[in-house]
């Protein structure tokens, strides 16, 4: 497989370097990826949300020569944009734009990056848009991603991962211009600078990019602190307490897994085989196929927002720590207890009984073929080489294929038994009524499944088993959280 070029290119002082990654082509379409590797992890434990309004004031709002109007304006003829995506330790900023109108369209890329406009009408705009997609979108239209959010938040409280990257509703509001300002001087950085650039380019491109953008300070102001987060001493539940006509269950524990670790491959053919995403797995077979309990059941070793949107993962949004998560939705509210107890009955038979060689090798040849799917577009190879110098590994592709012919039923079963678990576990359900949840899931009592149509015998003895599957959980183990106050 063809490797990308990368390009060390030393900056101002001998700490810091620019790292240019560029996968020159035929293409006329020329695709921009710049990053910086910071984020929400790098936001004042008093405002959280700085990170994200920053990005948000670079890539949606004007220039200083250029209003947002005008931008937007000079776009349009050339069928283009600029997008940003704020994350924990990345920062990415890109378009793609037809190799005639290069010129001008780096113009205003490089205009709107190293030359920001920091006008007060482009602040409240943005800072209204951030909180209305908190009350509006995350917590009134998007249960899937609420509870995704709210275990993060639950799992990493006390580290720098804690909080929602675009911040707290209470915090986004005092949040001042001059604060973007100082944390664009202090994070926006040739130390955390990855410039990348894919299709048909000029040569002299890569020249002009690496002159223009060491006009950043050298090296960061300040780097987020490195704190792990710990497994609680028995499972817990936090329950949010919303309208809505569905329960959404988000299930997970951290892991000390990422793609630098020997383990990532195996782990991501564990979690494959348990549910990839929109794709299927045992969770979704044993769940939806034979029980149509819900519409989802999906398993993940990184993160992936945006899940109901997107068929794959977008690349940069690397990062140090990542969980092991579960997610089942929509579940039926009297079928919602008996949906959580499958799950996990369904994890402790995996973690107890590990994967036989046939399975192991369906799940392997899967995800080998898989991979190509995930850098079909030159715009997602650029994003995944980056993330890949980020994590020390070669090209995505050919290391995960390289990992995943190494890998023997040992080494997956090995896998199994040191990640794979059913208790210490962090729960976060989306549901109406949060007190009667509450009381259901803190009881013993069994939770019998009925169906509108006769099923198999062995799913029918296999319920029995399943109605009373233990999850050792009492009232002081579940929080119930009105949705009002999520991320407040």
């Amino acid at each position: 497989m063809k490797r990308f070029a990368l390009l060390l290119v030393a900056a101002a002082c001998a700490t810091a370097q620019i790292r240019v990654i560029t996968l020159p082509g035929r293409s006329p379409l020329v695709n921009f990826r710049i990053v910086f590797t910071t984020g929400a992890a790098a936001d004042p434990e008093d405002k959280p949300g700085l990170a994200y309004l920053t990005g948000q004031m670079l890539g949606d709002a004007g220039s200083k020569d250029l209003i947002y109007r005008q931008i937007t304006d000079a776009l349009y003829p050339m069928a283009a944009s600029i997008g940003v995506q704020v994350d924990k330790e990345m920062t990415a900023f890109g378009g793609a734009t037809h190799v005639e109108n290069l010129d001008a369209y780096y113009k205003l890329l490089r205009g709107m990056l190293l030359d920001p406009g920091w006008r007060e009408e482009d602040f409240r705009r943005l800072k209204d848009q951030a909180i209305n997609a908190i009350r509006v979108g995350l917590r009134g239209n998007n249960d899937e991603e609420l509870g995704k959010e709210v275990l993060y938040e639950t799992i990493y409280r006390g580290t720098p991962y804690e909080h929602y990257n675009g911040g707290t509703v209470s915090s986004l509001e005092k949040i001042t211009l001059d604060d973007c300002k100082a944390f664009y001087r202090s994070q926006y950085t040739q130390s955390n600078l990855y410039l990348g650039v894919t299709g048909g380019f000029p040569s002299q491109l890569v020249d002009r990019m690496r002159a223009d953008f060491k006009v950043l300070p050298a090296s960061t102001g300040f780097k987020p602190r490195t704190q792990h987060a710990k497994l609680p001493e028995r499972s817990r539940i936090v329950i949010v307490d919303k309208d809505t006509r569905s329960v959404a269950f988000s299930i997970g524990y951290p892991i000390d897994v990422t793609r630098a670790s020997q383990d990532y491959a195996g782990l991501l053919l564990v979690s494959s085989y348990l549910g990839q995403h929109r794709m299927g797995g045992r969770l979704f077979d044993r769940m939806r196929e034979k029980r149509g309990l819900n519409y989802g059941d999906y398993a993940y070793i990184e993160y992936f927002p945006r899940g109901m949107f997107l068929m794959e993962p977008q690349p940069n949004l690397a990062r140090h720590y990542q969980i092991f998560q579960v997610w089942i939705r929509p579940v039926e509210p009297p079928t919602a207890r008996f949906a959580l107890r499958l799950a996990l009955f369904e994890l402790d038979k995996l973690a107890k009984n590990g994967m036989d060689q046939k399975t192991f090798e369906r799940s392997r040849d899967f995800l080998s073929k898989y991979v190509n799917v995930l850098t079909k577009s030159k715009r997602a190879e650029l994003g995944y080489a980056i993330d890949s110098n980020f994590y020390g590994t070669n090209p995505y592709n050919e290391y995960l294929k390289g990992q995943l012919a190494k890998l023997t039923l040992d080494d997956i079963n090995r896998i199994i038994k040191r990640y794979i678990r059913t208790d210490r576990l962090t729960i976060v359900a989306v549901s109406k009524d949060g007190e009667a949840l509450k009381r259901e899931l803190a009881s013993d009592d069994p939770s019998p499944m009925t169906y509108n149509s006769p099923k198999p015998g062995d799913i029918t003895e296999e319920d029995k088993i399943v109605s009373r599957w233990p999850l050792n959980l009492t009232l002081d183990d579940i929080t119930v959280r009105p949705v009002a106050e999520v991320f407040q």
